[in-house]
């Protein structure tokens, strides 16, 4: 199996984190962190994309239930997740593009 497609999004909540700090370093290509966040308050199925230890922002709640269920499930390693869209004039909540695609397992 090759690295197949699966989700492709903007980071959701990018206003409210960290990402202005490294705005300069993300580019198309940087892969990025995916954490879950199953003690979130605001969502249960959160998971935060971290470039570093820089917490960028959430994939969209509209796309994130099957992901966190598996990564909640110990299939975190199933995931790669890269920058596809960077756009610095665009509203901050459409700024970076992710593609997310599932892995071959190595």
């Amino acid at each position: 199996m090759k690295n197949r497609y699966f989700k492709h999004f903007f980071i959701a909540g990018f206003t409210y984190c960290d990402g202005v700090d490294v705005f300069q370093n993300l580019k198309i290509g940087t892969q990025l962190k995916l954490v879950a966040e199953s003690d979130n308050k605001y969502d249960a199925n959160a998971v935060a994309l971290y470039y570093g230890e820089v917490k960028l922002g959430f994939i969209p709640r509209a796309v994130n239930k099957e992901i966190s269920i598996l990564i909640n499930s110990g299939y975190d390693g199933i995931f790669e997740a890269h920058i596809n869209r960077v756009v610095p004039k665009a509203n901050p909540e459409e700024q970076i593009g992710v593609l997310l695609r599932i892995v071959e397992a190595k």
